[in-house]
């Protein structure tokens, strides 16, 4: 290929379409910036929930979709309209998601084996690694120093006598998926002194790791286990994974965070599993369904923290992404391999 027409289906402002341009100049980099809804934060790609298009605009929107050979985005971030585009436009030959996980929307779209087959789909995977691994380490270390007990007796003005905290240097963590995510997380726990078990489809030596284990065997090593970080995609294999069998055999106190999917967790065994002491503490990033229900539990269990889905949200984010397209593209014109292509049997 000489050149390659990407149409941007996806908020990105100027400054990041001048990276892509910079990047990778064989590409023709179209876009209406009257077309996208006004982003409310960075890598806000649903854009403002109160923006329409005319008639108009949107059968503009549309013919421009159907003109690319690639989409940065899934247009409106929305699989019906994935698949409306994938349908009509049969020159499109690839398109990017802003997301990890992005599998789950091309899963959601619904499209023919044929069509999985012609358009290659890759992910914004690694991109967030950085920020969701400090995360997982906030987690690990707000249940080794008891930070909902902190918090409960700060409200309540308790001054109680000393206890001992856990010292991360002298905890032994399972890392349940070693990816671009699990990687970091492992990376930064070895920093600080922690043993770190790994857990893989294909066990392979994994830097920082001590041990890598097959899925499979996390229910026989959680009894081993101070701490679990969750870090894995939303699969149908991954799909209640950590449930009552797995929590079931967690030693007493033992702490959880999940910065991957939140159906990798059944939420009602790990609130029975909360409210025995099995799981002393859980930082939750991602939940089942989002947002959480305000009848959930969760949201006031003492030991519980909550985060709304943000904890891989920074500034750099959007541009990170474009810089990650950019070199994918220069990939699709030299006919290299792709990053982060999308697996379209497991959608990961």
């Amino acid at each position: 290929m000489d050149r390659l027409r990407v149409v941007v289906a996806s908020p990105l402002s100027e400054t990041n379409c001048a990276v892509i341009e910079t990047m990778e100049p064989r590409v023709d980099l179209v876009r209406d910036q009257s077309l996208y809804p006004p982003m409310r934060h960075p890598a806000d790609f649903s854009g403002d929930p109160n923006f329409r298009r005319t008639l108009k605009e949107q059968d503009v929107f549309e013919a421009m979709l159907d003109s690319a050979e690639a989409l940065y985005g899934i247009p409106d971030v929305d699989p019906n309209v994935l698949a409306r585009t994938v349908g009509s436009n049969r020159a499109l030959k690839w398109v990017h998601t802003m997301a990890a996980g992005g599998g789950a929307q091309v899963k959601a779209a619904g499209l023919s084996r044929a069509d999985l087959d012609r358009v290659v789909f890759t992910t914004s995977a690694g991109v967030h690694g950085g920020p969701l691994a400090e995360f997982a380490v906030f987690g690990v270390l707000a249940g080794a120093k008891d930070l909902g007990r902190l918090l409960t007796q700060q409200r309540d003005k308790v001054w109680p006598g000393r206890w001992e905290m856990r010292q991360l240097s002298e905890m032994t963590v399972l890392v349940a998926g070693l990816g671009g995510i699990g990687s970091q997380v492992a990376r930064l726990l070895s920093a600080l002194g922690a043993v770190v078990v790994g857990s893989s489809l294909h066990p392979h030596p994994v830097e920082y790791v001590d041990r890598v284990i097959r899925v499979d065997e996390i229910v026989a090593v959680v009894p081993e286990v101070d701490a679990i970080v969750l870090t894995l995609p939303g699969t149908a294999s991954t799909d209640g994974l950590i449930g009552v069998d797995v929590l079931g055999a967690c030693r007493p106190g033992t702490i959880l965070v999940n910065v991957g999917r939140g159906t990798v967790v059944d939420e009602l065994a790990l609130l029975d599993a909360l409210d025995d002491g099995r799981i002393g503490f859980a930082a939750l990033d991602v939940f089942a369904e989002e947002p959480l229900a305000s009848t959930s539990r969760l949201w006031s269990h003492p030991n519980v923290l909550v985060s709304p889905h943000t904890a891989a949200l920074n500034a750099a984010e959007d541009r990170l992404i474009a810089e990650l397209f950019a070199d994918n593209a220069s990939r699709l014109l030299d006919g290299r391999p792709l990053r982060n292509v999308v697996n379209t049997v497991d959608f990961y």
